[in-house]
């Protein structure tokens, strides 16, 4: 029976609204990006070529536009080439900058759920006050901080700790900081939303059976907040992945991740296809694994019921 409080033609528009979203501006984008990726450019300055021989009426794909991406310019070395190297260095970043988040947001996270209500919406307030700045600038900020000469340095030197200027700009640290800085709110808002939920009784009933705090935060917080870790991680690990901005002003000419590479194919080699081809592997790094495990968390889920 339909639920008279929300009538069928109105449920069907608030759950049509979404996937008319995704539909507008994920999958016709992402087709516009498979098309040229299979599109022989020639000399032309233009991507938008037709696939298909207009005499013969059978599709005339570029394959090579993907084949270049896993084989070395002199048809040797498999899975050797630049291109699969920023695509493991910017998973490893990723995964970095997701497990610091982690580290970093979820005791802030749980602090804030465990504070007086009347104090919560101030630091919420203030996990999400960067966003009222310029991206850029913040960014740009630390380049300041963590230049030779910059604040922190100057710190150092001040106090005596060191005597000259320490290189931590343009480096694996100071690149990972950005990031971490950066992403951090997409880690503690979903884990706040989570553990602000939980019933803090269960830890006052495990401490009541014995457990010490260690082992009852580790038994009974971690487990009851997994949905809330899920979710920050995914919500930090997929923008990382294709990072472009941060890498280019605060890491070095060895921390070089695929969103470089895609912009250095596009807009400084003109070479849209194998730009586009690169994007479209990157987004199937990410969709596929998260499609598999969607549907065997929903399989989980129902075996339960």
């Amino acid at each position: 029976m339909a639920d008279s409080t929300f009538p069928v033609p109105g449920r069907r528009f608030v759950i049509a609204v979404p996937y008319a979203w995704l539909l507008l501006f994920f999958l016709v984008p992402f087709l516009i990006l498979l098309y040229i990726s299979f599109v022989d450019m020639g000399n032309d300055i233009h991507p938008f070529k037709p696939i298909w021989d207009s005499q013969t009426g059978l599709l005339k794909l570029k394959y090579e536009n993907y084949g270049s991406i896993f084989r070395s310019s002199d048809g040797g070395s498999l899975f050797q080439t630049l291109y699969i190297e920023a695509y493991l260095r910017s998973l490893w970043y990723a995964l970095c900058t997701a497990l610091l988040c982690l580290a970093v947001g979820y005791p802030f996270a749980y602090f804030i759920a465990r504070a007086r209500p009347g104090v919560r919406p101030a630091l919420l307030m203030m996990v999400m006050l960067p966003f009222w700045t310029s991206f850029l600038l913040r960014v740009y900020a630390w380049k300041g901080i963590l230049a030779d000469q910059g604040v922190l340095n100057q710190a150092l030197m001040f106090f005596g700790i060191t005597a000259e200027p320490v290189q931590m700009l343009y480096t694996d640290v100071s690149m990972l900081v950005g990031m971490t800085y950066v992403y951090l709110p997409f880690m503690v808002l979903p884990l706040y939303a989570n553990l602000v939920k939980m019933d803090f009784r269960l830890l006052e009933a495990a401490h009541d059976l014995g457990a010490s705090p260690f082992r009852a935060f580790w038994l009974v917080t971690v487990p009851l907040s997994r949905a809330g870790i899920v979710a920050g991680f995914l919500l930090v690990f997929i923008p990382a992945v294709g990072e472009f901005v941060i890498p280019s002003l605060l890491g070095g000419p060895e921390n070089i991740m695929i969103g470089r590479v895609v912009w250095d194919e596009m807009f400084t080699s003109n070479n849209w296809p194998r730009a586009t081809a690169l994007a479209v592997v990157m987004i199937a790094l990410i969709v596929v694994p998260l499609a598999v495990y969607y549907r065997y968390t929903g399989h989980a889920a129902d075996g339960k019921k």
